[in-house]
């Protein structure tokens, strides 16, 4: 660093560059009026003797009347620091930053660093105050008689200052008034300089000094440096290393050894006129000095932590962070927020549980391969509080387009960094079936259907707002089966879409639309539900955490709880802030008991018979979209919910799941049963390996045993048994796709 910085290379956070004021060898009479208003300000006001430069005698340089000596406070904003993500075992999984740092004391940087820095940038440090006199007078005489500026005169305390004022700068014009050369600028530097050295010790001053450097290489402060350069920490470096780190500070940008060969070969040069000067001064011996000169530049380049994309759990990560952008909870706005989570040195515990995460990962790697077009994406989420404990998809998450990487979350809805969802199918009869639950009818009631069902009038269906969405023009139809009478039991168990159809339409779309939305629903896109008689056979575009967590709700007898990533934050002074769940009673609990007794007849007597259960009490539903666009199966048992989504990214609509190789095994054509309710399944086995089983509540049989109303006539219409699937709709009018949308529900 240099009194008149003309040999400065200052650098802003993060290590950009801004345009310096230039560095002409200034006018030599004009070098002597500076020098002379720098060392008067130095000396305060006592008289100075310098030598005089070209002649002899000296001059005599005394405290000007006007010139403004006092001690200034200097505003020091906390430093930028990294932010630490850790799951919930307390293990780091991700960081976040806008500068890299990582402050840490003075006690914790190896006493050769110490040494290295004080014997290249200001040798006296611990023995003149905020100006070194005798280093600046030193300075101005070697300056005046090279005609320029060949040695610095700024002390370790002034260049703590300029960084302070520097970090502090936000606006490009700003950086550029903390770097220029100016008199009034070094004056200012001078007076902050003197409030410093009056608030904290030399040690202090060092430390703070140390921790807010510039070393190249995108690292800031000791400890990065340390890191980025030699892969140790900054108590750990060597004699050599701590002369290459020193070296760096004064030319941090033509000495970045990511600059190519010519900034390397700078920097080595910079080390050993730092081993030279520690000889010079006794701090290391000549022989010391020859062994550190004899290493290789060393240069390791470890990369940077951070960024999702370099998280063992990069989906995860990516909800955590959109998820602490968006919440209110961290700040006023987003900005706010954005700050704090890139430069605030938090420390974020998670609900990720990393060996639910493996068991996720593994199923759908099984099932699904990353080579293949369709991809599986699946959320696990713990019923009673909303932690996420696992995002998991069948591809990788980056930007390569050769390795087949996903450059979205596609686990989670929009708010979450995801960019749409894929239909839900026939997930949604869950929610009509509750409705009906609520409404009074029971485990048996039901009524007896065809093969198609086509609404009366528009008036039969009726949205939120009271219009009228009917679709009398078209015909929803089974794709297996044969008519008959279906309870709320058979009828789901089936998966029958004309069944849900009817039930749709007796027990309201309103109410089946409120039913969803007090557990959570909403489409991944943020677009408002799409409210058409289709509702129940999944015409929403959803994401696997928003049905995971829906499900979870009906697992905990009807408490439903936002979803949650985030249990603490710990701020830089150690203030710690908890994350409690936020729940609400959505269901009736016997509401919730009935349901799930219902949905566990699916794995022995309905849609997945073939798959089988878990070997404990769990319950579930698939689904299935139009022409297998896209297939789900979404279940829960009391201990955790899990939802698989299945579809391919170029396009569901344009690129079903029909006639497609998955995980090495060629299918005709994916349903909810086929791939999703395996990978559920294998899930499940393994994440919940080792946990007590908690058994599902009996259902209230008084209330929801057998049938009221709505019984099997004496004389029972034919039922085509219990393992039909749902089917697809015809296309009487194509005018009318967007009232009924995709009909298919498995």
């Amino acid at each position: 660093m240099n009194l008149f910085d003309g040999a400065d290379d200052a650098t802003t956070r993060g290590g950009r560059r801004p345009r310096q004021a230039g560095s002409r060898s200034p006018a030599r009479s004009k070098i002597a009026r500076l020098a002379g208003a720098a060392v008067a300000a130095g000396v305060l006001a006592a008289g100075l003797a310098l030598p005089a430069v070209g002649g002899a005698g000296t001059v005599i340089v005394g405290a000007s009347d006007g010139l403004d000596l006092k001690a200034a406070e200097l505003t020091e904003p906390p430093l930028a620091e990294k932010t630490t993500v850790l799951d919930a075992r307390g293990r780091p999984i991700a960081q976040f930053w806008d500068v890299y740092r990582e402050v840490v004391p003075l006690s914790q940087v190896a006493d050769v660093m110490k040494a290295a820095i004080i014997s290249i940038e200001d040798y006296r440090f611990y023995e003149h105050g905020a100006i070194d006199v005798e280093g600046t007078v030193r300075a101005l005489a070697r300056n005046l008689q090279s005609g320029g500026v060949s040695q610095g005169g700024s002390s370790i305390t002034q260049q703590y200052v300029k960084q302070v004022l520097l970090n502090t700068a936000v606006t490009r014009k700003e950086q550029e008034k903390a770097l220029e050369a100016s008199y009034a600028r070094k004056l200012n530097e001078l007076r902050y300089a003197m409030g410093i050295e009056r608030k904290y010790t030399k040690d202090q001053i060092l430390e703070k000094y140390l921790n807010i450097a510039y070393f190249g290489a995108g690292a800031n402060g000791i400890e990065a440096a340390a890191k980025r350069f030699f892969g140790v920490r900054a108590s750990r470096l060597s004699l050599w290393q701590a002369a290459t780190l020193a070296g760096a500070v004064q030319l941090p940008t033509a000495t970045d050894p990511e600059g190519g060969k010519k900034n390397r070969q700078r920097l080595l040069e910079r080390r050993n006129v730092v081993l030279d000067r520690m000889v010079e001064l006794g701090e290391v011996t000549p022989e010391q000095a020859a062994g550190a000169k004899s290493k290789k530049l060393g240069y390791k380049g470890t990369p940077l932590p951070g960024n999702c994309a370099a998280s063992p759990y990069p989906y995860f990560c990516v909800y955590v962070r959109e998820e602490f952008l968006r919440n209110p909870a961290f700040g006023k706005t987003e900005e706010d927020n954005a700050r704090l989570l890139y430069r605030g040195g938090l420390t974020i515990k998670t609900t990720l549980d990393p060996r639910m995460q493996a068991a996720a990962e593994k199923a759908v790697k099984k099932h699904v391969h990353a080579s293949d077009n369709p991809v599986a994406a699946e959320a696990l989420v713990q019923p009673g509080t909303g932690m996420i404990k696992a995002m998991a998809a069948s591809r990788e998450y980056g930007t390569s387009a050769r390795k087949r990487e996903m450059s979205y979350n596609i686990v989670a809805d929009n708010d979450h960094g995801g960019i749409g969802g894929v239909q839900a199918g026939s997930t949604f009869k869950t929610f009509t079936l509750i409705t009906a639950l609520k409404k009074g009818m029971k485990v048996d009631d039901g009524f007896t259907v065809g093969n198609g069902y086509r609404a009366s009038g528009y008036s039969d269906f009726k949205n939120c707002k009271g219009g009228n969405v009917g679709a009398p023009e078209h015909t929803v139809t089974n794709d297996e089966g044969s008519p008959g009478f279906k309870t709320l039991q058979t009828g789901t168990w089936q998966s029958v879409n004309t069944f849900f159809m009817e039930l749709e339409r007796r027990v309201g779309l309103c109410d089946t639309v409120r039913t969803a939305k007090s557990l959570g629903i909403k489409r991944a896109d943020n677009r408002k539900l799409e409210e058409y008689e289709t509702f129940t056979l999944g015409i929403n575009e959803m994401d696997p955490v928003t049905v995971a967590n829906a499900y979870a709700a009906i697992g905990a007898r009807g408490k439903y709880c936002a979803p949650m990533a985030i249990t603490q934050v710990t701020d830089r002074n150690g203030k710690v802030t908890g994350h409690r769940p936020k729940c609400r009673q959505a269901l009736d609990p016997e509401v919730a008991d009935a349901t799930a007794h219902i949905l566990s007849g699916v794995f022995t007597k309905g849609t997945m018979r073939s798959v089988g259960g878990i070997g404990r009490d769990a319950a579930g539903k698939t689904g299935t979209n139009d022409d297998q666009a896209s297939a789900w199966f979404a279940g829960f048992t009391p201990d955790l919910a899990g939802a698989v989504s299945m579809g391919d990214p170029r396009g569901a609509i344009a690129h079903k799941l029909n006639g497609v190789t998955l995980g090495g095994r060629y299918y005709g054509a994916v349903f909810g049963a086929t791939v999703p309710g395996p990978i559920w399944k294998d899930t499940m086995i393994a994440a919940l390996k080792g946990v007590k089983a908690t058994s599902f509540t009996p259902i209230d049989s008084a209330r929801f045993g057998g049938c009221g109303q709505n019984c099997r006539p004496s004389r029972p219409a034919p039922d085509d048994g219990e393992g039909g699937d749902g089917g697809e709709g015809g296309d009487d009018d194509p005018g009318a796709e967007r009232r009924r949308g995709p009909q298919r529900g498995v």
